[in-house]
């Protein structure tokens, strides 16, 4: 329970922030996926100092600031990008298009998860818990920073 209640600002930030997602792109255009990047990074950052300070007293208030934060910058990501991707897929096309897109969305973080699970277990024997969390954490953010340079890339406008 006291795990899930840790996550809870990054779900109700993500929620109510990819609410806005659509007016944000038709007013500012695909830089709010960039801008989601730095934001998140922000939540990331926020979350490895707390750990950082706090441990091994980390606790719910510690990781809220930057919980929610990241849960903001998430929702400025995904579901714009999914949005984003499909707008240029010809409707005849759509099929392939919501397929590839969906099957990228689930392997993705199963891939990212794995991937910094088995860093931080790795970490974890040599350098201690606060440390492997701290490291794990900081390329996680290195992650979002490439997410947010190729998030260049996209089509300015989207049609």
């Amino acid at each position: 329970m006291p795990a899930g209640l840790a996550l809870a600002p990054m779900a109700v930030a993500y929620l109510v922030v990819s609410l806005a997602g659509p007016r944000l792109i038709g007013r500012h255009g695909t830089r709010v996926v960039t801008a989601g990047s730095v934001v998140q990074a922000l939540g990331v950052l926020l979350i490895a100092l707390a750990a950082w300070r706090d441990w091994p007293h980390l606790g719910f208030g510690s990781l809220l600031p930057g919980a929610a934060v990241a849960g903001a910058g998430q929702a400025l990501q995904l579901p714009n990008v999914m949005r984003i991707v499909l707008s240029e897929v010809p409707p005849a096309r759509g099929g392939i298009g919501s397929g590839a897109m969906v099957t990228a969305q689930q392997s993705a973080p199963a891939l990212g998860v794995a991937t910094l699970g088995t860093l931080f277990l790795t970490l974890l024997p040599r350098l201690g818990m606060r440390e492997a969390l701290v490291t794990t954490l900081l390329v996680q953010l290195a992650g979002i920073v490439l997410t947010g340079l190729l998030s260049l890339r996209l089509p300015r406008d989207i049609g």
